[in-house]
């Protein structure tokens, strides 16, 4: 495993991170729901295999993936570097309509009063007394910045969280959230979706993290499993869950994909990878302070995926493989 600072903190982190959306199940997850039992064996794999950075987040699974997490985490929190998120809630209690979803109806909330509150929801459900990181879910334009800045850091100096990010968000955010900072620790991270279908955001916001030393975390890269190989273009899912909703369903990118497939396998078998490793090794090629957040869900998938630091490609082969998806690269995906 890999390890690289995150951005301006202090945390050591693999360079490999486990997404836990999965792990909330509900509509968004059709295929299955997670055991506590489950999330344990996910851990001990990532411990194998030298991850020692998790992601989550208060609204997955509405409290479901941070509770399994709690438990899967007892009498080992040290082992891993814990980060979640803040803005999103469903208390009722102000901010942003974002969606209704699985009975619940789910605001944007940035200002002080409602970060504090989740980030308090999560040491609850995390049975912890502090997160490593917390990421703004969704930077909102409705309650100013320097708000949201100020507890961030004042989180900070109590110690209850150790380093701060943001996601869904554009550049000229980071440059706002920074200055707002002013002498304080700054904005570690920002998680944004990434991957060979739809580089363009990460691009554009690459040379402001190298600028700020902000560590680029780019989640999405395999395309919620489409990128795995041409036998998931065969399946099917519910209208609600996230993998329904994205391009890649449509008929009309299949030649596409699957022309891709074949212009890759050749690839993969003269670097001995499987398609997935294949576009993760791209992805980490792109950006010197790349976080690959992964979603997985079972062990096997953990060591899978961790193969995919031992592939080095060479500047043609990056160059070819974006090559062969041109045509159906889409600039903007909000999932």
């Amino acid at each position: 495993m890999e390890y690289k600072t995150l951005g301006n903190s202090d945390l050591k982190v693999s360079v490999i991170a486990l997404g836990t959306w999965g792990l909330g199940g509900g509509s968004v997850w059709s295929d299955r729901d997670s055991t506590a039992a489950e999330a344990a064996r996910l851990l001990d794999a990532c411990k194998d295999q030298g991850i020692n950075y998790i992601d989550t987040a208060p609204v997955y699974g509405t409290g479901a993936s941070e509770t399994l997490l709690g438990a899967a985490l007892a009498g080992r929190r040290h082992d891993f570097i814990l980060q979640s998120k803040c803005s999103l809630n469903w208390r009722g209690e102000g901010g942003n309509f974002h969606y209704s979803r699985d009975g619940y109806t789910v605001n944007n909330d940035t200002r002080p009063a409602a970060v504090r509150r989740d980030v308090e929801d999560s040491l609850r459900r995390m049975k912890t007394d502090y997160l490593d990181s917390v990421i703004v879910h969704y930077v909102c334009k409705s309650f100013p910045a320097a708000d949201t800045v100020g507890v961030l850091e004042d989180l900070i100096r109590e110690g209850k969280i150790r380093a701060y990010g943001l996601s869904n968000s554009q550049p000229a955010d980071l440059e706002e959230y920074q200055n707002a900072a002013g002498g304080g620790q700054g904005v570690s991270v920002v998680q944004e979706f990434f991957s060979i279908l739809s580089p363009f955001h990460g691009r554009e916001y690459f040379p402001l993290c190298a600028k700020y030393n902000t560590s680029f975390q780019t989640y999405g890269v395999l395309e919620e499993g489409f990128l795995t190989g041409p036998e998931f273009l065969e399946r099917r899912f519910a209208k609600t869950d996230i993998r329904s909703r994205i391009p890649w369903v449509e008929e009309k990118y299949h030649a596409g994909l699957r022309w891709a497939f074949e212009a890759w396998t050749s690839l993969c078998r003269a670097h001995g990878c499987s398609f997935a490793q294949l576009v993760e090794a791209w992805a980490l090629a792109q950006h010197p302070n790349m976080s690959l957040l992964v979603g997985m869900r079972r062990p096997e998938n953990v060591a899978d995926t961790a193969r995919c630091l031992e592939l080095r490609l060479s500047p043609e082969e990056l160059s070819a493989m974006e090559e062969s998806v041109k045509a159906i690269q889409v600039a903007v995906l909000d999932k």
